[in-house]
C-alpha cells in the first residue's frame, strides 16, 4: 500500500513515467540487495572460505585485499542495476523526444515544422532526390508528390505519385501518337524527352531552321532546284517536281544509257546521230531544230515516220501475183493497184489508205479461194508467202489500235502499237476458228532495230484446208497412217523481220472441224521442203482433246492441226470374218436359249445362269450388227451405245453369278440354289445401275463419229467394272479349286459330285477366259491397232457364241442325250405311241433331274 502511494507521489512530481519508475525501483532495488547480501554472509560465517585462507583475490569470488566483502557486493549489484535502467531512460528518453512530431515533420527547438522531402542534399547533389529519373519532386505540408517531366508519362497512368510506388516515367513517343504532327512534306523524328519535326529532302522550312515542332506556325515549302542554275548542263532542260527535280535532253539529243532523264553531273545529253549510227537503219541520221530525222535509202521506207528506222520493202511480191505462170487469176487492176501502193509508201506513206488496201487484198484472196485456184503445192506456197508480206506491208498503214475485219472466206483481226517505247506484255488474237497469244517483245522484235511500230496479225482462210489437205512430203511417213486437216489454216504475222527463230514461241489454239479423240499434230506451212509441205518443225502439241488443239511453235508462218487417220489393212476381210462369226454365234446362241429353257431335264441354277448369259449376248450381237455404225442420229447412236454398254456388262455379271454359284455348291453344304430376284439383280440389276451412273455423269460419252459405242476418254466405265468383274471371278475360281482339291484327298469322297463339280468349274474357267481374252484384245484397238491385234479381236469377238454352245451343250452328256431323244422322236416317230413317248420321256426327265438336284445338294 506504501508504494502505491510512493508511485503515485513520483508520477505526479515527474510526468515522465520512465523517470518515476527509476525513483519508485531503484530504493527498492537497494534494500533487497543488502538484505540478500546479509543472508548470504550468515550462511558464509558457518562454512570456512578459500577466499579468506588466501591474501589478496580468490579465483572464482571476488576477493579485495583489506575490503570488506559485503560492501563490494553491495556496490557491484547495485551499480549494474543502475547502470541499466539507465540506458533504457536514456534510450527512451530519445524515442519520445523525436515521436513528439507527426510524419513529414521535424523536431526543432522552436517545435514541429515540415520537412522538405524535396529539398537538395548540399552534401550530395548529384542524388537523384525523393523522386525517379525524368520526374519533379513538389512539396507539400506534412508530404510531397512525383510528376513526370514534360515528354514523360508514368508507367503506371497516374499524374501524381511517390518513391514508394513502383511507378517509372517514361519517354512518349509523339510521332506515334499523332501520325500528322509534322504537316506535309516533313519527318517526325522523336527525341529523349521531346520530338523535332525535319523537312523532306527538297524542301526547307519557312523559318529556315532544320527542326521544328508543331505549334510553331512552321511548314516545309518546296526548294526549286532549277533556279539554282544550270544544273543540267547544256542540251538538257530541267524539270521541277515536287521534291526533287530531274534532267531531260532537247530533242536530237539522248543518253548514251539509253535512260529518258537523269540528276546531277553524271551525264550529258549528246546527239543521237552520233551516240547510234544505225538509228535510222536503211537511212542516213539528220539533226534538225525539232530534233533527228532519216532520210531513206532508196527501195526502204519508214512510212511517213521521219524519226523512224527506214525498213526494206518488198514490192516484187505482186509481180508473182501477175504472173501467168502462176495461174492466179486475180484482177489485174487490184495486182496494180497494191504494187503501186507499196511503191507510194516509199514516197509519201501518210497519204495512204491502209484500210482500203487491206479490204482490197481480203477481196483478192475470197476470188482465189473460191475459184479454186490452187492446183499444186508450188502455188500454195508462193499464196501464203504473199498474204504473210502483205500484211506486213499494210500494217503499219493502219491506225492503232488496229482493226478486226472480215470477208467471205477471210477473218483477219490486226494489232497496231505505235510509238518510241517498245509494247510490253501478252495480247490475243482471236477468229472464230483459232486464236494467237504472243508476247508483244516478241512481235516489235530486236530493240536496237526497232522501227517504232508493232503490228501483229492473225489471218483465218474459211476453206483453204481443202486446197492444201494432200501436201504432207514434209511429215515422217507412217505405217499404215495417212494426215487429214482437221482445222482452219491460218497465217500469223508481224513486224518483227527475223520471226525463223523466236525468243519466246507463240501459242496457237485451233478448233476441230471434226470432233474425235484421234491423234492430233502441230503443222505449219514450209515453202523450202519439195516447193512447199506441212511440216512439224519448231511446233509441238500442248494440249488436245476431241475439241481443239493447243499448238506452240518457236517461228511464225501459216499454220494448222492434223487429224491422223490409221489405216486399217483388210478391212473386207475383217468384215467377213465379223459377219460370218457373229451369224453363227447368233445360231448357235439361239439353240442355246432353247435348250436352256424348254428341256426341263436339265434346268437348275446354273442353266438359268447360262440361259441368261446366252440373252445378254444374243441381244448385244443382234444391236452391234444392226445398229454400231448408224451414226446418222446422234441420239439413235447415243441409244445403241447405251444397250451395248448394258448387255455386254450384264453378260459379264451372269459370268460371275456363275463362279458364285460353284462356290457356293462346293463350301455352302445346304440351300445353294440362288433365289431368282438375287439372281435377276446381280445380272440385271448391277449393270442398269452402272450405265445409269454413267449416263447422268456424261451423257456425250455415249456414240462417236464413227460408231455408236462408248468414246475413248468415257471408256473405262465399261473397262472399269469388267476388270473389278474378272478379279471377283478369279477370286471364287481360286478358292473353289482349292476346296475341290481339299474334297478329294478327304477320306471319303464322293468322286461322283466332285467330278461334275470339276467339269462344271474347268468349263466356266474356259468360259472367262473366251470373254475375257476378247476385250484384252480389244484395249488395243483405242488409237491404232496392228492388224494381228485386229484379228484376233474380230475372231473372238465373232465366235463367242459358238463357243459357249460347244462347251454347255455339245459337251454334256445329258444334253446330248436330250439332242438324242428329241431327234430319235422326229426321224422315226411311228415306233412308239405318243402317251408311250410322253411317259418314258417324263420319267426320264424327272429322274435325270432328281439326281442333279440330288448332287448339288448333298455335296
Amino acid at each position: 500500500m506504501l508504494i502505491c502511494w510512493y508511485q503515485h507521489i513520483l508520477l505526479l512530481l515527474f510526468p515522465h513515467p520512465l523517470i518515476a519508475w527509476w525513483l519508485l525501483f531503484f530504493p527498492w532495488a537497494t534494500w533487497a540487495t543488502l538484505e540478500k547480501d546479509k543472508k548470504r554472509r550468515e550462511e558464509e560465517s558457518t562454512t570456512p572460505s578459500k577466499c579468506r585462507e588466501l591474501p589478496g583475490l580468490c579465483i572464482g569470488c571476488f576477493n579485495f585485499p583489506h575490503t570488506d566483502l559485503d560492501s563490494v557486493s553491495l556496490f557491484t549489484m547495485a551499480g549494474r542495476w543502475n547502470l541499466l535502467i539507465l540506458a533504457l531512460y536514456l534510450s527512451d528518453l530519445v524515442a519520445l523526444t523525436e515521436s513528439e512530431c507527426a510524419q513529414g515533420w521535424i523536431s526543432t527547438e522552436q517545435g514541429c515544422i515540415d520537412n522538405d522531402e524535396c529539398a537538395i542534399d548540399e552534401d550530395y547533389p548529384d542524388e537523384p532526390g525523393a523522386c525517379v529519373e525524368n520526374a519533379s519532386c513538389v512539396n507539400t505540408i506534412g508530404s510531397y508528390y512525383c510528376q513526370c517531366l514534360d515528354g514523360f508519362v508514368s508507367s503506371t497512368g497516374a499524374v501524381n505519385f511517390t518513391a514508394v510506388t513502383p511507378a517509372t516515367c517514361e519517354d512518349i513517343n509523339e510521332c506515334l501518337q499523332n501520325e500528322d504532327m509534322c504537316g506535309p512534306n516533313a519527318e517526325c523524328h522523336n527525341t529523349v524527352p521531346h520530338y523535332s519535326c525535319i523537312c523532306d529532302d527538297g524542301f526547307i522550312s519557312t523559318t529556315g531552321l532544320e527542326t521544328f515542332r508543331h505549334g510553331d506556325n512552321v511548314i516545309c515549302i518546296e526548294i526549286d532546284e532549277c533556279e539554282e542554275g544550270n544544273i543540267c548542263g547544256q542540251n538538257a532542260a530541267c524539270v521541277n517536281t515536287p521534291g526533287k527535280y530531274h534532267c531531260i535532253c532537247q530533242n536530237g539529243f539522248e543518253l548514251k544509257s539509253g535512260k529518258s532523264n537523269f540528276t546531277g553531273n553524271q551525264e550529258q545529253c549528246e546527239d543521237k546521230c552520233m551516240i547510234d549510227k544505225t538509228i535510222c537503219g536503211n537511212g542516213i541520221c539528220h539533226r534538225g531544230a525539232s530534233g533527228h530525222y532519216c532520210v531513206c535509202h532508196p527501195g526502204s521506207t519508214n512510212y511517213g515516220n521521219n524519226e523512224s528506222r527506214c525498213t526494206e520493202l518488198r514490192c516484187d511480191v505482186f509481180e508473182d501475183m501477175s504472173n501467168p505462170k502462176e495461174g492466179f487469176h486475180i484482177s489485174q487492176d487490184l495486182v496494180m493497184h497494191l504494187k503501186k501502193s507499196c511503191l507510194n509508201i516509199m514516197k509519201n506513206a501518210t497519204k495512204l489508205d491502209g484500210e482500203d488496201i487491206l479490204k482490197r487484198l481480203l477481196s483478192a484472196i475470197d476470188e482465189l479461194l473460191s475459184s479454186e485456184a490452187f492446183k499444186d503445192k508450188k502455188k500454195v506456197s508462193t499464196f501464203l508467202d504473199m498474204v504473210e508480206n502483205v500484211l506486213r506491208l499494210i500494217g503499219p498503214l493502219i491506225k492503232p489500235p488496229g482493226i478486226k475485219i472480215s470477208s467471205t472466206h477471210t477473218e483477219l483481226e490486226l494489232l497496231v502499237h505505235k510509238g518510241a517505247n517498245l509494247p510490253q506484255g501478252p495480247h490475243n488474237l482471236t477468229s472464230k476458228h483459232a486464236q494467237m497469244n504472243i508476247q508483244l517483245e516478241t512481235a516489235a522484235g530486236d530493240p536496237s532495230y526497232y522501227p517504232g511500230f508493232t503490228t501483229a496479225s492473225l489471218l483465218t482462210y474459211a476453206n483453204l484446208e481443202h486446197s492444201a489437205d494432200s501436201f504432207f512430203s514434209g511429215m515422217e511417213p507412217q505405217v499404215n497412217h495417212s494426215y487429214k486437216i482437221n482445222s482452219k489454216v491460218v497465217t500469223a504475222s508481224v513486224s518483227n523481220r527475223n520471226t525463223s527463230h523466236l525468243k519466246e514461241p507463240v501459242t496457237l489454239t485451233f478448233y476441230h472441224l471434226k470432233s474425235n479423240e484421234s491423234q492430233h499434230t502441230c503443222v505449219f506451212w514450209d515453202s523450202s521442203v519439195d516447193g512447199g509441205s506441212w511440216s512439224t518443225r519448231g511446233c509441238k502439241m500442248v494440249e488436245s482433246n476431241s475439241e481443239y488443239t493447243v499448238c506452240s511453235c518457236n517461228h511464225l508462218s501459216s499454220f494448222a492441226v492434223l487429224m491422223a487417220l490409221y489405216d486399217v489393212e483388210n478391212k473386207f476381210e475383217l468384215q467377213l470374218i465379223t459377219w460370218v462369226g457373229l451369224s453363227l454365234s447368233l445360231i448357235c446362241l439361239f439353240i442355246c436359249i432353247l435348250t436352256f429353257s424348254l428341256i426341263h431335264s436339265i434346268k437348275s441354277p446354273r442353266t438359268s445362269i447360262h440361259l441368261h448369259l446366252c440373252i445378254s449376248l444374243f441381244i448385244a450381237y443382234v444391236i452391234f450388227l444392226a445398229g454400231i455404225s448408224r451414226t446418222e442420229s446422234r441420239v439413235g447412236c447415243a441409244v445403241v451405245a447405251g444397250l451395248l454398254h448394258f448387255f455386254f456388262l450384264a453378260a459379264f455379271c451372269w459370268m460371275c453369278l456363275e463362279g458364285i454359284q460353284l462356290f457356293r455348291m462346293v463350301v455352302v453344304v445346304f440351300n445353294t440354289n440362288f433365289k431368282t430376284l438375287y439372281m435377276m439383280a446381280g445380272g440385271y440389276g448391277v449393270p442398269a445401275v452402272i450405265v445409269a451412273i454413267s449416263a447422268m455423269v456424261n451423257a456425250e460419252g455415249y456414240g462417236t463419229k464413227r460408231y455408236c459405242w462408248l468414246k475413248l476418254d468415257f471408256i473405262w466405265s465399261f473397262f472399269g467394272p469388267a476388270c473389278i468383274i474378272i478379279i471377283i471371278n478369279i477370286f471364287f475360281f481360286l478358292i473353289t479349286v482349292w476346296k475341290l482339291a481339299q474334297k478329294f484327298s478327304s477320306l471319303n469322297p464322293d468322286l461322283d459330285k466332285l467330278q461334275k463339280i470339276k467339269a462344271f468349274t474347268i468349263t466356266a474357267v474356259a468360259q472367262l477366259c473366251l470373254l475375257g481374252t476378247m476385250w484384252i484384245f480389244g484395249c488395243f484397238q483405242f488409237n491404232k491397232g496392228t492388224i494381228v491385234m485386229s484379228y484376233l479381236f474380230t475372231i473372238f469377238g465373232s465366235i463367242q457364241g459358238i463357243m459357249l454352245f460347244v462347251m454347255h451343250c455339245l459337251f454334256s452328256k445329258q444334253v446330248r442325250e436330250e439332242y438324242g431323244s428329241i431327234l430319235s422322236r422326229y426321224c422315226a416317230p411311228g415306233k412308239k405311241s405318243y402317251s408311250d413317248f410322253s411317259y418314258s420321256h417324263t420319267s426320264k426327265a424327272q429322274g435325270s433331274r432328281s439326281t442333279q438336284d440330288t448332287g448339288e445338294s448333298h455335296i
